[in-house]
């Protein structure tokens, strides 16, 4: 049998009976792509129901707001996709009358689709013969063809891209491409594939050769960088002082609290540390460390310390993107993980505020 026939035999034999699979509808199918980027099925799997309830249609989701997206969104990580599905939403409705297009050259123009993304909705809602390669594919064409061109860089994605477009079923692309993917979700799994129970292990280069461990093969990620945050935690009653974070860095229009970010932790940026809370919150100002943790991002290692701040003035000068906000609001704010962790942690139920210190 052949390659294709392989693989779509299987999949109808081993296929998860995954929701976005029920339908053609394009919106749906773009909210399972989006939140899946990056994301394990099963973790994903909850995001995409509950968003389905909260904006059942395109309408729903433009009309929503930031916040409210990028709460629902809270603990996926890459924000920036939250926001972009927003701001497409927006577009679909301005642009194209409400209506999610389902053509790959109208969707690749949409802002957080690739060609990925606009190969999959195209595919799976309208049957457009465009073939679909994320990781799953790389893998299965790098094992079975023995190609040893990193995924990651030019010349291999051209390849892999070439072979994918030349494999493809077009009589049923949709069928094609989800077999392809599900079999490497599950089948050639990164680590600890079944080779021994795979039916394309006959002509699999990379079993025939011993090499299921070196492929793919992928360039080298740069050196992650690593910050190191202090930050403030003032409470004023049943308010805390929370801030907004702006754009041009991480967690875009997500809420933390006032921080000092430095070099390093030691004494000297301790002593920077104390110099900045002073001059922001008056002299008498006294700082008491509550926790400290390492927050790991894509690029970055984020080390976190949480300070208590108390004697502090009241009248301090306040920047705009601070607020005091009641710990009922502040539930309703998106927040970054490792705050929302460490709020879990210290105002949980059946906490209460003079637990912090």
């Amino acid at each position: 049998m052949t390659f294709q026939n392989e693989l779509i035999n299987w999949y109808l034999i081993h296929k998860r009976d995954l929701p976005w699979r029920h339908t053609n509808d394009a919106y749906t199918i773009w909210l399972s792509e989006i939140i899946l980027q990056q994301t394990r099925v099963e973790q994903g799997l909850p995001y995409f129901v509950k968003f389905l309830e909260h904006f059942p249609t395109v309408a729903d989701f433009a009309a929503a707001t930031e916040a409210k997206v990028l709460k629902l969104w809270q603990g996926l990580g890459y924000y920036s996709r939250g926001r972009n599905m927003h701001a497409t939403a927006k577009t679909i409705m301005n642009d194209f009358n409400g209506i999610f297009p389902t053509l790959h050259d109208d969707l690749i123009k949409l802002k957080g689709i690739g060609d990925y993304t606009a190969a999959a909705i195209s595919s799976f809602s309208s049957g457009e013969a465009r073939a679909v390669v994320d990781g799953n594919v790389f893998r299965v064409l790098a094992r079975y063809y023995g190609i040893d061109k990193p995924i990651n860089g030019p010349e291999g994605k051209k390849q892999f891209f070439k072979l994918a477009n030349e494999l493809l079923y077009v009589a049923e692309p949709a069928l094609y491409n989800q077999a392809i993917m599900e079999f490497g979700a599950i089948q050639c799994k990164p680590k600890s594939p079944a080779c021994e129970l795979c039916p394309l292990n006959i002509d699999c280069f990379a079993y025939n050769n011993n090499l299921v461990k070196h492929l793919p093969v992928k360039l080298a990620k740069a050196e992650k960088k690593h910050r190191y945050f202090s930050y403030l935690v003032l409470i004023n009653a049943d308010k805390i002082l929370v801030k907004e974070r702006q754009a041009g860095d991480i967690w875009q229009h997500l809420n933390d609290f006032p921080c000092v970010e430095t070099g390093e932790f030691s004494q000297q940026s301790d002593q920077i540390l104390l110099s900045t809370v002073k001059e922001n919150f008056g002299n008498e100002a006294q700082l008491t460390l509550l926790t400290a943790t390492k927050h790991v991002l894509t690029h970055q290692i984020i080390h976190v310390r949480f300070f208590a701040v108390k004697n502090y003035i009241f009248n301090f000068n306040k920047q705009k993107e601070l607020n005091w906000v009641s710990f009922n609001k502040l539930d309703e704010l998106p927040q970054p993980n490792v705050i929302r962790n460490f709020i879990t942690e210290k105002f949980g139920i059946d906490k209460g505020v003079t637990n912090l210190y």
